[in-house]
C-alpha cells in the first residue's frame, strides 16, 4: 500500500540572531523560531516578545558578510536581526520587496516647508539683512573686497586660460579717460574715489565693484559713438556706487551661496569667489537700483550740460546688438527693458542744454584707442 503526503508541513525553523534594538549599538544574541500558525517570526529579549509577520520582513544587503542574513521589518527603519546563514530565505516571500513610504502627506509636508524655508531666507532675508549691513562695512574693506574681486573676474573672463584679461593703460588714453572721469566726479559727491578700469575684452559691459571700482570694457568704448554716451554709462555705474549697490549686492551673492551650501554641501572657496566675480560681471539689480542708476546719470549729464540723450543712445546701440527682452520674458528680469530706458532717458531732456562737448576730438581718440 502506497502512502501520499499531501501538503506535507515545513520543517519546524530554530536559529541564533544576533538582535539590535535601534537603540544600542550592542547586539544581543537571541533564538528565532517560526510561528506556523500565525506566519510569524518570533524571539524573545528583556521579558519582550518580538513578532514579525514573515510577509513584512525585508533583507538588507550586507557587502561585509554575503553568506549571513540581514533582515528588518518593513515599519522598522531601526531594528535589525543578523541571522549567521541564509536558511530563513525560502520562508520570506516579500524580503525583496521596497517597503512602503510611511506618512507620504507628513513627507511632502515637511519638504514644502523645507523649501519654502530656504526660498524665504535667499529672497527675504538675506537681501534685508544685506542693505542693513552694507552701510555697516568700513570703506577699506569694500576697497579691499572690489580689488579681490576685480582679479577674480580678470580670470574668469580669460578665454585662453594661460592669464587674466590684460587692463588698458595706454598713456594717452587713460589721461583722457581720467579727464573724461573728473568732468564727472567734480559734479557730484561720491562716498569713495571712483577707480576707472578698463579690460581688454570685446563685450559691451560696464559694471561698478564694491569700493568705487567701475569697469568698462574695451568692446564698450568702441561700441560708443561720443565721449557722452561714454560718460552717460560711466554716470550711470557712478550711480551705482553713491548707492552702494554693488556692496549690496555682493553681500546678498554671497549670503545666497551660503545658504546653498548648507543646503546642498559645503562650496569650495575658489568657487565662491568665481560664482560671486560672475554674479557682479552681470549685476542683476533691482529694477528700482536700475531707474535710480539711470536717474542719476540722466541728472548728472545735464550738471554738465549734456542732453540726457546721450544715455539713450548708448543703450540703442546695445539693443540693436543684443536685442531687448519683451513680452512674458521681460517679467523676469531685473533689469527694466531697454525700450523703457531709452524712452525715459529721451523724455528727461528739456530745452536749455548747450550740449558742451566733454572733451576734444584728440582727446575722445585717445580715449577710443587706450587698448591699443
Amino acid at each position: 500500500m502506497t502512502v501520499i503526503h499531501v501538503g506535507a508541513a515545513p520543517e519546524p525553523f530554530n536559529s541564533s540572531a544576533l538582535f539590535l534594538d535601534g537603540h544600542r549599538a550592542r547586539p544581543v544574541p537571541v533564538d528565532l523560531t517560526i510561528d506556523e500558525d500565525g506566519g510569524a517570526l518570533v524571539w524573545s529579549h528583556d521579558d519582550t516578545t518580538f513578532r514579525w509577520p514573515l510577509g513584512d520582513i525585508r533583507e538588507l544587503p550586507d557587502q561585509a558578510d554575503r553568506s549571513g542574513l540581514v533582515l528588518r521589518h518593513r515599519d522598522d527603519a531601526l531594528v535589525r536581526l543578523h541571522l549567521p546563514d541564509r536558511g530563513l530565505v525560502p520562508r520570506l516571500p516579500n524580503r525583496t520587496k521596497r517597503a512602503p513610504v510611511a506618512r507620504r502627506g507628513r513627507l511632502a509636508l515637511w519638504a514644502v516647508a523645507a523649501i519654502a524655508s530656504v526660498a524665504l531666507i535667499i529672497f527675504v532675508l538675506v537681501p534685508r539683512m544685506a542693505d542693513q549691513l552694507a552701510v555697516f562695512i568700513p570703506p577699506e574693506g569694500e576697497r579691499a573686497l572690489g580689488e579681490v574681486t576685480l582679479d577674480q573676474i580678470r580670470h574668469a573672463l580669460d578665454e585662453t586660460g594661460v592669464q587674466p584679461v590684460p587692463i588698458c593703460n595706454r598713456p594717452a588714453g587713460r589721461a583722457g579717460l581720467d579727464q573724461l572721469a573728473t568732468r564727472l566726479t567734480d559734479a557730484t559727491d561720491t562716498p569713495v574715489e571712483i577707480s576707472l578700469t578698463v579690460l581688454d575684452h570685446p563685450m559691451i559691459n560696464a559694471f561698478a565693484l564694491p569700493g568705487g571700482f567701475i569697469i568698462l570694457s574695451s568692446g564698450l568704448i568702441r561700441a560708443a559713438e561720443t565721449p557722452e554716451q561714454l560718460a552717460s554709462v560711466i554716470g550711470h555705474e557712478i550711480g551705482h556706487v553713491v548707492s552702494r549697490d554693488p556692496t549690496r549686492h555682493a553681500l546678498r551673492s554671497a549670503g545666497s551661496i551660503g545658504v546653498l551650501g548648507l543646503v546642498f554641501g559645503d562650496f569650495a572657496g575658489g568657487t565662491v569667489v568665481l560664482f560671486l566675480a560672475n554674479q557682479l560681471i552681470n549685476a542683476q539689480y533691482s529694477q528700482t537700483a536700475e531707474a535710480d542708476a539711470d536717474t542719476f546719470a540722466h541728472d548728472l549729464l545735464v550738471k554738465l550740460d549734456v542732453p540726457p540723450s546721450a544715455l539713450a543712445d548708448m543703450f540703442d546701440i546695445i539693443r540693436k546688438r543684443y536685442g531687448d527682452a519683451e513680452g512674458l520674458i521681460a517679467h523676469f528680469l531685473s533689469h527694466p527693458s531697454l525700450g523703457d530706458r531709452i524712452e525715459t532717458a529721451r523724455n528727461s531732456e528739456f530745452s536749455g542744454i548747450a550740449s558742451a562737448p566733454l572733451v576734444s576730438p584728440k582727446v575722445w581718440s585717445d580715449i577710443r584707442s587706450i587698448c591699443r
